[in-house]
């Protein structure tokens, strides 16, 4: 009778144990569940993110080439307006270019 009352008592123990292997074993899938779907929200908000930045990246890239054509179509520009005058006004362009290069002269000599 003792032997069948150590093995029941054996069998409780046994079977309460399997219980906690299963019940800790069931937690854990369940953790794991939620660590993969916040995983997936995580991974989708991490592509919407770069998603973002890869278009403002595009824009400013954009606006970028578009202000440095305007530029070298000003200095194009300007460059024309300036070789114009100088062929319209040579003497004046001249005298001009005469008193900057005296004004410089002049301060750089004092150093």
């Amino acid at each position: 009778m003792e032997n069948a009352n150590k093995a029941s008592t054996v069998d409780k123990v046994s079977g309460m144990a399997h219980d906690a292997v299963n019940k800790a074993t069931n937690a854990t899938h369940q953790v794991a569940d939620t660590l993969a779907e916040k995983g997936d929200q995580f991974n989708g908000a991490a592509h919407e993110v770069i998603d973002r930045a890869t278009e403002a990246t595009h824009q400013v890239s954009e606006r970028l080439v578009e202000k440095r054509d305007q530029l070298i179509s000003a200095e194009e520009r300007l460059l024309n307006q300036g070789c114009e005058y100088v062929r319209e006004n040579p003497l004046t362009s001249i005298s001009i270019a005469v008193g900057i290069g005296f004004l410089l002269s002049r301060l750089l000599s004092n150093r």
